[in-house]
């Protein structure tokens, strides 16, 4: 193993020992008030949704289904639940670094309702981003779960599979769950190597779903 890898993968064991010493424990729940994402939040009609500063609209079931903009989400099929996914970026004119959510390169889905009102998003971090970057995308759960407030999480640890490997010593298969002002919350991050996968390549990723609660 090469200077340059070692030093990435112990770059890597010490976000995560940081990111364990301070992630907060279980306690009493909080309330949110503040949007979402950027101006967009849970229940909000589509013509409430900005006009300006996103682009690049598709169907997250049919990428090749393009869009003008939010006006158009009747155009994406609706799931089982009647629920619409879009895809969409932010407008280089007003994120100069791309689509970024909290200084991580982030891949966005809006989720409609049949009413045409916001029902969900969900952030993932883009696997394709460079691995500078990239190797620090687990810490996007911590940073989401920080906003929605350190308390009231549900926290749960998924066991290696076969043939899986830690990364910088540390392997990570996290699932945190939280109901606030009405959404819920899923924040999973994971953290680890691949059987099929070189010294240079693993998991590293979190995924959110911000949802109506059910009542």
């Amino acid at each position: 193993m090469d200077r340059l890898t070692r030093s990435g993968l112990l770059a890597v064991g010490l976000l995560v020992l940081q990111a364990v010493a301070l992630a907060p424990t279980p306690a009493r729940a909080e309330e949110f008030g503040g949007n979402d994402l950027r101006d967009i939040r849970l229940g909000m009609a589509a013509t409430e949704l900005a006009e300006t500063g996103y682009v690049d609209f598709y169907c997250a079931t049919d990428p090749k289904r393009t869009l003008a903009g939010w006006k158009d989400w009747r155009d994406c099929p609706a799931g089982a639940s009647g629920i619409r996914a879009i895809r969409f970026g932010y407008d280089p004119s007003t994120s100069r670094d791309g689509t970024m959510v909290a200084g991580h390169p982030a891949i966005l889905t809006l989720l409609m309702d049949d009413s045409g009102h916001v029902a969900g998003l969900q952030i993932e971090t883009d696997p394709k981003a460079r691995l500078y970057i990239r190797k620090k995308a687990f810490l996007l759960g911590l940073q989401a779960r920080s906003r929605y407030g350190p308390e009231g999480w549900t926290c749960s640890e998924g066991q290696p599979e076969a043939g899986d490997q830690p990364v910088g010593g540390v392997y990570l298969r996290e699932r945190c769950t939280k109901t606030v002002s009405g959404r819920s919350l899923i924040v999973e991050r994971n953290l680890f190597r691949r059987p099929d996968q070189d010294i240079k390549s693993f998991v590293d990723e979190t995924r959110i779903r911000i949802s109506r609660a059910r009542d």
